[in-house]
Protein backbone atom coordinates (compact mmCIF):
# COMPACT_ATOMS: atom_id res chain seq x y z
CA UNK A 1 0.00 0.00 0.00
CA UNK A 2 2.92 2.35 0.54
CA UNK A 3 3.68 2.98 -3.15
CA UNK A 4 0.04 3.75 -3.87
CA UNK A 5 -0.05 6.17 -0.97
CA UNK A 6 3.11 7.88 -2.20
CA UNK A 7 1.62 8.27 -5.65
CA UNK A 8 -1.48 9.79 -4.15
CA UNK A 9 0.65 12.19 -2.17
CA UNK A 10 2.48 13.27 -5.28
CA UNK A 11 -0.80 13.79 -7.07
CA UNK A 12 -2.13 15.86 -4.20
CA UNK A 13 0.95 18.02 -4.34
CA UNK A 14 0.43 18.56 -8.03
CA UNK A 15 -3.02 19.95 -7.40
CA UNK A 16 -1.52 23.19 -6.18
CA UNK A 17 0.49 23.87 -9.31
CA UNK A 18 -2.09 25.73 -11.34
CA UNK A 19 -1.76 28.21 -14.17
CA UNK A 20 -2.12 31.30 -12.05
CA UNK A 21 -0.40 30.10 -8.90
CA UNK A 22 2.88 28.48 -9.66
CA UNK A 23 5.87 29.77 -11.54
CA UNK A 24 9.29 30.43 -10.10
CA UNK A 25 10.05 33.78 -8.53
CA UNK A 26 12.88 35.69 -10.08
CA UNK A 27 16.19 34.41 -8.83
CA UNK A 28 14.69 31.04 -7.85
CA UNK A 29 16.32 27.71 -8.57
CA UNK A 30 14.77 26.82 -11.92
CA UNK A 31 16.79 23.64 -12.40
CA UNK A 32 15.73 22.13 -9.06
CA UNK A 33 12.10 23.04 -9.64
CA UNK A 34 12.06 21.60 -13.15
CA UNK A 35 13.57 18.38 -11.82
CA UNK A 36 10.92 18.08 -9.11
CA UNK A 37 8.21 18.94 -11.58
CA UNK A 38 9.27 16.27 -14.04
CA UNK A 39 9.63 13.67 -11.29
CA UNK A 40 6.14 14.41 -9.96
CA UNK A 41 4.57 14.45 -13.38
CA UNK A 42 6.07 11.10 -14.29
CA UNK A 43 4.25 9.49 -11.37
CA UNK A 44 0.80 10.89 -12.05
CA UNK A 45 -2.20 8.67 -12.54
CA UNK A 46 -2.81 7.01 -15.90
CA UNK A 47 -4.35 9.34 -18.46
CA UNK A 48 -2.93 12.47 -16.82
CA UNK A 49 -0.49 14.67 -18.65
CA UNK A 50 2.27 17.00 -17.51
CA UNK A 51 1.69 20.64 -18.31
CA UNK A 52 3.67 23.83 -17.92
CA UNK A 53 1.47 26.36 -16.20
CA UNK A 54 3.88 29.25 -16.46
CA UNK A 55 2.25 30.32 -19.72
CA UNK A 56 0.04 33.36 -20.07
CA UNK A 57 -2.37 34.07 -18.41
CA UNK A 58 -1.26 33.31 -14.86
CA UNK A 59 -3.79 35.66 -13.25
CA UNK A 60 -6.88 34.03 -14.74
CA UNK A 61 -7.93 31.89 -11.81
CA UNK A 62 -7.54 34.60 -9.18
CA UNK A 63 -9.46 37.13 -11.24
CA UNK A 64 -12.30 34.67 -11.89
CA UNK A 65 -12.46 33.85 -8.18
CA UNK A 66 -13.95 37.32 -7.70
CA UNK A 67 -17.22 35.95 -9.04
CA UNK A 68 -17.38 33.16 -6.45
CA UNK A 69 -16.34 35.01 -3.29
CA UNK A 70 -18.21 37.16 -0.81
CA UNK A 71 -15.73 38.76 1.55
CA UNK A 72 -15.79 41.54 4.14
CA UNK A 73 -15.67 44.86 2.29
CA UNK A 74 -12.40 46.77 2.45
CA UNK A 75 -11.19 49.36 -0.01
CA UNK A 76 -7.77 50.60 -1.02
CA UNK A 77 -6.63 52.48 -4.11
CA UNK A 78 -3.68 51.91 -6.38
CA UNK A 79 -0.97 53.86 -4.68
CA UNK A 80 2.59 53.27 -3.66
CA UNK A 81 2.86 49.84 -5.23
CA UNK A 82 2.59 48.25 -8.59
CA UNK A 83 0.03 45.80 -9.83
CA UNK A 84 2.13 42.74 -10.33
CA UNK A 85 0.59 39.40 -11.10
CA UNK A 86 -0.09 38.79 -7.45
CA UNK A 87 0.25 36.23 -4.74
CA UNK A 88 -1.59 33.02 -5.34
CA UNK A 89 -4.89 31.88 -3.90
CA UNK A 90 -4.32 28.26 -2.94
CA UNK A 91 -7.24 25.91 -3.12
CA UNK A 92 -6.85 23.79 -0.02
CA UNK A 93 -9.69 23.87 2.48
CA UNK A 94 -7.53 25.22 5.28
CA UNK A 95 -6.23 28.05 3.14
CA UNK A 96 -9.71 28.91 1.89
CA UNK A 97 -10.85 29.32 5.48
CA UNK A 98 -7.85 31.43 6.47
CA UNK A 99 -8.38 35.09 7.14
CA UNK A 100 -7.50 37.69 4.56
CA UNK A 101 -3.96 39.00 5.23
CA UNK A 102 -3.33 42.58 6.04
CA UNK A 103 -1.98 44.96 3.43
CA UNK A 104 1.49 45.06 4.95
CA UNK A 105 1.69 41.30 5.26
CA UNK A 106 0.54 40.64 1.71
CA UNK A 107 3.10 42.97 0.20
CA UNK A 108 5.87 40.92 1.80
CA UNK A 109 4.71 37.61 0.39
CA UNK A 110 6.26 36.16 -2.74
CA UNK A 111 5.12 37.14 -6.18
CA UNK A 112 4.79 33.44 -6.99
CA UNK A 113 5.01 30.66 -4.46
CA UNK A 114 6.78 27.32 -4.91
CA UNK A 115 4.99 24.33 -3.42
CA UNK A 116 6.99 22.43 -0.84
CA UNK A 117 5.54 19.02 -0.04
CA UNK A 118 6.42 16.74 2.83
CA UNK A 119 6.13 12.97 2.90
CA UNK A 120 2.37 13.03 3.35
CA UNK A 121 1.96 15.38 0.40
CA UNK A 122 0.72 18.24 2.59
CA UNK A 123 1.78 21.73 1.66
CA UNK A 124 2.98 24.02 4.46
CA UNK A 125 1.99 27.69 4.56
CA UNK A 126 3.86 29.92 2.11
CA UNK A 127 7.00 31.52 3.42
CA UNK A 128 8.00 35.13 3.19
CA UNK A 129 9.50 36.28 -0.03
CA UNK A 130 13.14 36.85 -0.56
CA UNK A 131 14.28 40.40 -0.93
CA UNK A 132 14.71 39.92 -4.64
CA UNK A 133 11.35 38.29 -5.36
CA UNK A 134 9.41 40.79 -3.27
CA UNK A 135 10.34 43.44 -5.78
CA UNK A 136 7.70 41.96 -8.04
CA UNK A 137 5.02 43.31 -5.65
CA UNK A 138 1.85 41.39 -4.99
CA UNK A 139 -1.56 42.97 -5.17
CA UNK A 140 -4.68 42.84 -3.01
CA UNK A 141 -7.27 43.46 -5.64
CA UNK A 142 -8.84 40.04 -5.47
CA UNK A 143 -10.78 38.51 -2.59
CA UNK A 144 -9.59 35.13 -1.31
CA UNK A 145 -11.15 31.90 -2.47
CA UNK A 146 -13.62 30.53 0.06
CA UNK A 147 -15.21 27.16 0.53
CA UNK A 148 -18.81 27.24 -0.63
CA UNK A 149 -21.72 25.09 0.43
CA UNK A 150 -24.19 23.67 -2.07
CA UNK A 151 -26.57 26.58 -1.50
CA UNK A 152 -23.81 29.18 -1.87
CA UNK A 153 -22.59 27.51 -5.05
CA UNK A 154 -26.10 27.60 -6.50
CA UNK A 155 -26.25 31.32 -5.72
CA UNK A 156 -22.88 31.79 -7.41
CA UNK A 157 -24.16 29.92 -10.45
CA UNK A 158 -27.33 32.02 -10.63
CA UNK A 159 -25.33 35.21 -10.15
CA UNK A 160 -23.05 34.28 -13.05
CA UNK A 161 -25.82 33.16 -15.41
CA UNK A 162 -28.58 35.64 -14.64
CA UNK A 163 -27.16 38.95 -15.82
CA UNK A 164 -28.12 41.65 -18.28
CA UNK A 165 -29.40 38.98 -20.67
CA UNK A 166 -32.55 38.95 -18.52
CA UNK A 167 -33.46 42.39 -19.86
CA UNK A 168 -33.55 41.27 -23.48
CA UNK A 169 -35.52 38.02 -23.37
CA UNK A 170 -38.84 39.76 -24.26
CA UNK A 171 -37.03 41.40 -27.17
CA UNK A 172 -35.79 37.97 -28.27
CA UNK A 173 -39.39 36.76 -28.44
CA UNK A 174 -40.24 39.80 -30.53
CA UNK A 175 -37.38 39.02 -32.91
CA UNK A 176 -37.88 35.28 -33.30
CA UNK A 177 -41.54 34.69 -32.45
CA UNK A 178 -43.03 32.48 -29.78
CA UNK A 179 -41.48 29.32 -31.15
CA UNK A 180 -38.06 30.83 -30.55
CA UNK A 181 -38.60 30.26 -26.82
CA UNK A 182 -37.79 26.61 -27.49
CA UNK A 183 -34.23 27.74 -28.23
CA UNK A 184 -34.01 29.11 -24.68
CA UNK A 185 -34.76 25.65 -23.25
CA UNK A 186 -32.51 23.82 -25.70
CA UNK A 187 -29.58 26.13 -24.98
CA UNK A 188 -30.14 25.71 -21.23
CA UNK A 189 -29.90 21.93 -21.51
CA UNK A 190 -26.85 22.02 -23.75
CA UNK A 191 -25.06 24.64 -21.64
CA UNK A 192 -25.68 22.65 -18.47
CA UNK A 193 -24.32 19.52 -20.15
CA UNK A 194 -21.20 21.28 -21.45
CA UNK A 195 -20.64 22.73 -17.98
CA UNK A 196 -20.53 19.16 -16.68
CA UNK A 197 -18.10 18.31 -19.49
CA UNK A 198 -15.78 21.04 -18.20
CA UNK A 199 -15.92 19.42 -14.77
CA UNK A 200 -14.96 16.06 -16.29
CA UNK A 201 -12.06 17.73 -18.10
CA UNK A 202 -10.84 19.21 -14.81
CA UNK A 203 -11.08 15.79 -13.16
CA UNK A 204 -8.90 14.24 -15.85
CA UNK A 205 -5.79 15.73 -14.25
CA UNK A 206 -5.22 17.16 -10.75
CA UNK A 207 -3.25 20.09 -12.19
CA UNK A 208 -6.19 21.50 -14.17
CA UNK A 209 -7.97 24.36 -12.43
CA UNK A 210 -9.19 26.85 -15.05
CA UNK A 211 -10.68 27.00 -18.52
CA UNK A 212 -7.34 27.96 -20.13
CA UNK A 213 -5.77 24.96 -18.35
CA UNK A 214 -8.32 22.75 -20.07
CA UNK A 215 -7.45 24.30 -23.41
CA UNK A 216 -3.76 23.57 -22.85
CA UNK A 217 -4.48 19.99 -21.81
CA UNK A 218 -6.53 19.47 -24.96
CA UNK A 219 -4.59 21.36 -27.62
CA UNK A 220 -1.34 22.54 -26.06
CA UNK A 221 -0.25 26.15 -25.81
CA UNK A 222 -2.27 27.28 -28.88
CA UNK A 223 -5.42 25.94 -27.21
CA UNK A 224 -4.64 27.76 -23.99
CA UNK A 225 -3.93 30.99 -25.84
CA UNK A 226 -7.05 30.83 -28.00
CA UNK A 227 -9.42 30.10 -25.12
CA UNK A 228 -7.87 32.78 -22.92
CA UNK A 229 -8.17 35.42 -25.64
CA UNK A 230 -11.80 34.50 -26.34
CA UNK A 231 -12.66 34.67 -22.64
CA UNK A 232 -11.03 38.06 -22.21
CA UNK A 233 -12.71 39.43 -25.35
CA UNK A 234 -16.03 38.24 -23.96
CA UNK A 235 -15.39 40.12 -20.70
CA UNK A 236 -14.37 43.23 -22.63
CA UNK A 237 -17.56 43.11 -24.72
CA UNK A 238 -19.65 42.78 -21.57
CA UNK A 239 -18.09 46.03 -20.34
CA UNK A 240 -19.17 47.66 -23.60
CA UNK A 241 -22.70 46.38 -23.00
CA UNK A 242 -22.70 47.84 -19.49
CA UNK A 243 -21.95 51.32 -20.82
CA UNK A 244 -24.58 51.06 -23.56
CA UNK A 245 -27.09 49.84 -20.97
CA UNK A 246 -26.44 52.66 -18.54
CA UNK A 247 -26.51 55.27 -21.30
CA UNK A 248 -29.82 53.96 -22.67
CA UNK A 249 -31.42 53.72 -19.24
CA UNK A 250 -30.43 57.15 -17.96
CA UNK A 251 -31.30 58.83 -21.26
CA UNK A 252 -34.79 57.33 -20.99
CA UNK A 253 -35.16 59.00 -17.58
CA UNK A 254 -33.71 62.34 -18.67
CA UNK A 255 -34.32 62.49 -22.43
CA UNK A 256 -33.75 66.25 -22.67
CA UNK A 257 -30.26 66.21 -21.19
CA UNK A 258 -27.78 67.37 -23.81
CA UNK A 259 -24.63 69.41 -24.28
CA UNK A 260 -24.33 71.87 -27.16
CA UNK A 261 -20.89 73.42 -27.62
CA UNK A 262 -21.43 74.80 -31.07
CA UNK A 263 -19.60 72.35 -33.29
CA UNK A 264 -19.94 69.60 -30.71
CA UNK A 265 -23.40 68.33 -29.82
CA UNK A 266 -23.97 65.48 -27.40
CA UNK A 267 -27.44 64.01 -27.02
CA UNK A 268 -28.66 62.43 -23.80
CA UNK A 269 -27.29 58.97 -24.62
CA UNK A 270 -23.79 60.32 -25.24
CA UNK A 271 -23.94 62.54 -22.15
CA UNK A 272 -24.87 59.72 -19.80
CA UNK A 273 -22.53 57.20 -21.40
CA UNK A 274 -19.65 59.60 -20.78
CA UNK A 275 -20.91 60.48 -17.30
CA UNK A 276 -21.24 56.88 -16.15
CA UNK A 277 -17.81 56.08 -17.58
CA UNK A 278 -16.30 58.86 -15.47
CA UNK A 279 -18.13 57.46 -12.44
CA UNK A 280 -16.78 53.98 -13.16
CA UNK A 281 -13.20 55.05 -13.77
CA UNK A 282 -12.11 55.39 -10.09
CA UNK A 283 -13.45 51.90 -9.31
CA UNK A 284 -11.02 50.28 -11.77
CA UNK A 285 -8.12 51.87 -9.87
CA UNK A 286 -9.04 50.03 -6.68
CA UNK A 287 -6.30 47.85 -5.19
CA UNK A 288 -8.82 45.82 -3.23
CA UNK A 289 -11.99 44.75 -5.02
CA UNK A 290 -13.45 42.94 -2.02
CA UNK A 291 -16.14 45.60 -1.65
CA UNK A 292 -17.19 45.38 -5.29
CA UNK A 293 -17.16 41.59 -5.11
CA UNK A 294 -19.40 41.87 -2.07
CA UNK A 295 -21.78 44.20 -3.93
CA UNK A 296 -21.69 42.13 -7.09
CA UNK A 297 -22.92 39.13 -5.12
CA UNK A 298 -26.16 41.08 -4.90
CA UNK A 299 -26.66 40.42 -8.61
CA UNK A 300 -29.13 37.66 -7.72
CA UNK A 301 -31.15 40.13 -5.65
CA UNK A 302 -31.00 42.70 -8.46
CA UNK A 303 -32.34 40.15 -10.95
CA UNK A 304 -35.18 39.20 -8.61
CA UNK A 305 -36.01 42.89 -8.09
CA UNK A 306 -36.29 43.37 -11.86
CA UNK A 307 -38.56 40.34 -12.20
CA UNK A 308 -40.82 41.45 -9.35
CA UNK A 309 -41.01 44.99 -10.71
CA UNK A 310 -41.99 43.72 -14.17
CA UNK A 311 -44.74 41.50 -12.78
CA UNK A 312 -45.89 44.31 -10.50
CA UNK A 313 -46.24 46.79 -13.33
CA UNK A 314 -48.03 44.23 -15.49
CA UNK A 315 -50.42 42.95 -12.82
CA UNK A 316 -50.81 45.41 -9.96
CA UNK A 317 -50.36 48.61 -11.99
CA UNK A 318 -52.73 47.20 -14.60
CA UNK A 319 -50.61 47.51 -17.70
CA UNK A 320 -52.03 44.10 -18.45
CA UNK A 321 -51.00 41.19 -20.61
CA UNK A 322 -52.21 41.21 -24.21
CA UNK A 323 -51.81 38.54 -26.91
CA UNK A 324 -49.22 39.69 -29.44
CA UNK A 325 -46.52 38.54 -31.82
CA UNK A 326 -46.20 35.79 -34.40
CA UNK A 327 -45.44 32.09 -33.95
CA UNK A 328 -42.21 32.33 -35.92
CA UNK A 329 -40.25 35.14 -37.59
CA UNK A 330 -37.61 33.44 -39.74
CA UNK A 331 -36.12 36.73 -40.91
CA UNK A 332 -35.13 37.84 -37.40
CA UNK A 333 -34.82 34.39 -35.84
CA UNK A 334 -30.98 34.40 -36.01
CA UNK A 335 -30.91 37.51 -33.81
CA UNK A 336 -33.01 35.68 -31.24
CA UNK A 337 -30.49 32.81 -31.31
CA UNK A 338 -27.70 35.19 -30.30
CA UNK A 339 -29.82 36.81 -27.58
CA UNK A 340 -30.74 33.45 -26.06
CA UNK A 341 -27.15 32.28 -26.34
CA UNK A 342 -25.91 35.28 -24.37
CA UNK A 343 -28.18 34.26 -21.48
CA UNK A 344 -25.95 31.29 -20.65
CA UNK A 345 -22.51 32.89 -20.86
CA UNK A 346 -21.16 31.59 -17.56
CA UNK A 347 -18.77 28.81 -18.48
CA UNK A 348 -15.66 30.89 -17.84
CA UNK A 349 -16.48 30.86 -14.11
CA UNK A 350 -17.77 27.28 -13.77
CA UNK A 351 -14.29 25.81 -13.03
CA UNK A 352 -13.89 28.32 -10.20
CA UNK A 353 -17.29 27.44 -8.74
CA UNK A 354 -16.29 23.77 -8.92
CA UNK A 355 -12.93 24.38 -7.23
CA UNK A 356 -14.52 26.45 -4.46
CA UNK A 357 -17.10 23.86 -3.40
CA UNK A 358 -16.86 22.01 -0.09
CA UNK A 359 -18.33 18.96 -1.81
CA UNK A 360 -17.14 18.98 -5.45
CA UNK A 361 -19.21 15.88 -6.17
CA UNK A 362 -22.31 18.10 -5.88
CA UNK A 363 -21.23 20.27 -8.80
CA UNK A 364 -23.50 18.60 -11.42
CA UNK A 365 -26.49 19.02 -9.10
CA UNK A 366 -25.45 22.62 -8.52
CA UNK A 367 -25.39 23.29 -12.25
CA UNK A 368 -28.73 21.62 -12.86
CA UNK A 369 -30.38 23.59 -10.05
CA UNK A 370 -28.87 26.87 -11.22
CA UNK A 371 -29.92 26.35 -14.82
CA UNK A 372 -33.47 25.35 -13.86
CA UNK A 373 -33.93 28.48 -11.74
CA UNK A 374 -32.34 30.77 -14.30
CA UNK A 375 -34.29 29.25 -17.19
CA UNK A 376 -37.51 29.72 -15.21
CA UNK A 377 -36.68 33.41 -14.61
CA UNK A 378 -35.73 34.00 -18.24
CA UNK A 379 -38.89 32.31 -19.52
CA UNK A 380 -41.18 34.17 -17.13
CA UNK A 381 -39.69 37.53 -18.04
CA UNK A 382 -39.74 36.75 -21.78
CA UNK A 383 -43.40 35.76 -21.78
CA UNK A 384 -44.70 38.47 -19.45
CA UNK A 385 -42.57 41.24 -20.94
CA UNK A 386 -43.65 40.55 -24.49
CA UNK A 387 -47.31 40.12 -23.52
CA UNK A 388 -47.13 43.50 -21.79
CA UNK A 389 -45.44 45.52 -24.53
CA UNK A 390 -45.96 43.48 -27.70
CA UNK A 391 -44.35 44.75 -30.90
CA UNK A 392 -43.24 47.90 -29.06
CA UNK A 393 -40.85 45.84 -26.90
CA UNK A 394 -37.38 47.41 -26.82
CA UNK A 395 -34.01 45.75 -26.35
CA UNK A 396 -34.32 46.30 -22.57
CA UNK A 397 -37.79 45.84 -21.14
CA UNK A 398 -37.07 48.53 -18.54
CA UNK A 399 -37.20 51.12 -21.36
CA UNK A 400 -40.85 50.18 -21.93
CA UNK A 401 -41.92 50.49 -18.31
CA UNK A 402 -43.92 53.71 -17.64
CA UNK A 403 -41.93 56.10 -15.44
CA UNK A 404 -44.99 57.14 -13.44
CA UNK A 405 -44.98 53.87 -11.48
CA UNK A 406 -42.78 53.38 -8.44
CA UNK A 407 -41.96 49.83 -9.52
CA UNK A 408 -40.75 51.14 -12.86
CA UNK A 409 -38.41 53.62 -11.21
CA UNK A 410 -37.04 50.92 -8.91
CA UNK A 411 -36.38 48.67 -11.92
CA UNK A 412 -34.70 51.45 -13.87
CA UNK A 413 -32.35 52.48 -11.07
CA UNK A 414 -31.54 48.85 -10.30
CA UNK A 415 -30.56 48.50 -13.96
CA UNK A 416 -28.19 51.45 -13.58
CA UNK A 417 -26.62 50.54 -10.23
CA UNK A 418 -25.97 46.86 -10.98
CA UNK A 419 -23.57 47.48 -13.92
CA UNK A 420 -21.84 50.22 -11.93
CA UNK A 421 -20.89 47.64 -9.29
CA UNK A 422 -19.95 44.94 -11.80
CA UNK A 423 -17.92 46.90 -14.33
CA UNK A 424 -14.66 46.94 -12.37
CA UNK A 425 -14.94 43.23 -11.58
CA UNK A 426 -15.45 42.49 -15.26
CA UNK A 427 -12.65 44.63 -16.65
CA UNK A 428 -10.04 43.77 -13.99
CA UNK A 429 -9.23 40.30 -15.43
CA UNK A 430 -8.60 41.95 -18.80
CA UNK A 431 -6.32 44.54 -17.19
CA UNK A 432 -4.40 41.89 -15.26
CA UNK A 433 -3.78 39.77 -18.33
CA UNK A 434 -2.38 42.79 -20.16
CA UNK A 435 -0.15 43.68 -17.21
CA UNK A 436 1.30 40.18 -17.33
CA UNK A 437 2.68 41.00 -20.77
CA UNK A 438 4.62 44.02 -19.52
CA UNK A 439 8.40 43.92 -19.06
CA UNK A 440 9.43 43.28 -15.44
CA UNK A 441 10.58 46.87 -14.98
CA UNK A 442 7.13 48.23 -15.84
CA UNK A 443 5.33 45.85 -13.47
CA UNK A 444 6.47 48.05 -10.58
CA UNK A 445 5.01 51.20 -12.12
CA UNK A 446 1.80 52.44 -10.55
CA UNK A 447 1.26 54.92 -13.36
CA UNK A 448 1.48 52.19 -16.03
CA UNK A 449 -1.22 50.16 -14.29
CA UNK A 450 -3.48 53.17 -14.02
CA UNK A 451 -2.84 54.00 -17.67
CA UNK A 452 -3.75 50.48 -18.84
CA UNK A 453 -6.97 50.44 -16.88
CA UNK A 454 -7.93 53.95 -17.90
CA UNK A 455 -7.24 53.12 -21.55
CA UNK A 456 -9.40 50.00 -21.29
CA UNK A 457 -12.32 51.95 -19.83
CA UNK A 458 -12.07 54.71 -22.42
CA UNK A 459 -11.85 52.17 -25.22
CA UNK A 460 -15.06 50.48 -24.06
CA UNK A 461 -16.70 53.91 -24.05
CA UNK A 462 -15.51 54.54 -27.59
CA UNK A 463 -16.91 51.22 -28.82
CA UNK A 464 -20.19 51.79 -26.96
CA UNK A 465 -20.64 55.20 -28.57
CA UNK A 466 -19.73 53.84 -32.01
CA UNK A 467 -22.10 50.84 -31.83
CA UNK A 468 -24.84 51.91 -29.37
CA UNK A 469 -27.21 49.06 -30.19
CA UNK A 470 -27.65 47.03 -27.02
CA UNK A 471 -29.74 44.20 -28.46
CA UNK A 472 -27.72 43.63 -31.62
CA UNK A 473 -24.38 43.83 -29.81
CA UNK A 474 -25.68 41.29 -27.29
CA UNK A 475 -26.82 39.03 -30.12
CA UNK A 476 -23.38 39.29 -31.72
CA UNK A 477 -21.64 38.39 -28.46
CA UNK A 478 -24.01 35.49 -27.92
CA UNK A 479 -23.59 34.23 -31.49
CA UNK A 480 -19.80 34.24 -31.61
CA UNK A 481 -18.23 34.31 -28.16
CA UNK A 482 -20.83 32.44 -26.14
CA UNK A 483 -21.15 29.72 -28.76
CA UNK A 484 -17.39 29.24 -28.63
CA UNK A 485 -17.14 29.28 -24.84
CA UNK A 486 -20.33 27.36 -23.99
CA UNK A 487 -20.78 24.96 -26.90
CA UNK A 488 -17.75 24.51 -29.13
CA UNK A 489 -14.72 24.60 -26.80
CA UNK A 490 -16.12 22.33 -24.03
CA UNK A 491 -17.01 19.59 -26.50
CA UNK A 492 -13.78 19.91 -28.48
CA UNK A 493 -11.65 19.83 -25.33
CA UNK A 494 -13.59 16.91 -23.89
CA UNK A 495 -13.20 14.88 -27.08
CA UNK A 496 -9.47 15.59 -27.12
CA UNK A 497 -8.70 15.03 -23.43
CA UNK A 498 -10.82 11.90 -23.02
CA UNK A 499 -10.24 10.41 -26.45
CA UNK A 500 -10.28 6.62 -26.43
CA UNK A 501 -12.31 6.60 -23.20
CA UNK A 502 -15.68 7.81 -24.47
CA UNK A 503 -18.76 5.87 -25.45
CA UNK A 504 -20.26 6.26 -28.91
CA UNK A 505 -23.19 8.17 -27.41
CA UNK A 506 -20.85 10.72 -25.81
CA UNK A 507 -18.91 11.16 -29.04
CA UNK A 508 -22.06 11.62 -31.11
CA UNK A 509 -23.52 14.07 -28.55
CA UNK A 510 -20.37 16.20 -28.52
CA UNK A 511 -20.13 16.24 -32.33
CA UNK A 512 -23.79 17.27 -32.65
CA UNK A 513 -23.33 20.08 -30.12
CA UNK A 514 -20.18 21.19 -31.96
CA UNK A 515 -22.03 21.33 -35.27
CA UNK A 516 -24.96 23.17 -33.70
CA UNK A 517 -22.60 25.68 -32.10
CA UNK A 518 -20.81 26.33 -35.39
CA UNK A 519 -24.09 26.69 -37.30
CA UNK A 520 -25.62 29.04 -34.70
CA UNK A 521 -22.41 31.08 -34.61
CA UNK A 522 -22.31 31.57 -38.38
CA UNK A 523 -26.01 32.30 -38.82
CA UNK A 524 -26.38 34.48 -35.73
CA UNK A 525 -23.22 36.53 -36.25
CA UNK A 526 -24.01 37.18 -39.92
CA UNK A 527 -27.51 38.42 -39.07
CA UNK A 528 -26.32 40.54 -36.11
CA UNK A 529 -23.54 42.19 -38.11
CA UNK A 530 -25.97 42.90 -40.93
CA UNK A 531 -28.39 44.54 -38.48
CA UNK A 532 -25.62 46.64 -36.94
CA UNK A 533 -24.37 47.81 -40.34
CA UNK A 534 -27.92 48.63 -41.35
CA UNK A 535 -28.37 50.72 -38.21
CA UNK A 536 -25.08 52.52 -38.72
CA UNK A 537 -25.99 53.30 -42.32
CA UNK A 538 -29.42 54.67 -41.48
Amino acid sequence: MAPAYDDMGRDRAFEFETDDEENLAEGGNNDDYDSDYNTSSSNRSEGSQAFSYSAWPQSYRQSMDMYTSVTPPTVGFLAGSSLGIGSSFLSTSAQRRSSFPSSEQTLTKPFISIPSVDKEGIQPPPTLASKHSSQRFSYQELPPTQECSYFQSVLNGINVLCGVGLLSTPYAVKQGGWISLSVLFIFAGISCYTGILLKRCLDSSPGLKTYPDIGQAAFGSPGRLMIAIILYVELYCCCVEYIILMGDTLSSIFPNACIDLGEVYLDSHHVFAIMTTLMILPTVWLRDLSLLSYLSAGGVIASLVLVVCLFWVGGINQIGFHPAGTPLDLKNFPVAIGLYGFCYAGHSVFPNIYSSMKEPSQFPATLVTSFIIVCFLYTGVAICGFLMFGDATQSQFTLNMPQKFVASRIAVWTTVINPLSKYALTVTPVALCLEELLPPALLKSHSVSVFIRTALVLSTLSVALTIPFFGFVMALIGSILTMLVAFIFPCACYLSIRRGQLSKLEIVSCILILLMGVACSIIGSYSSIAKILQKLGS
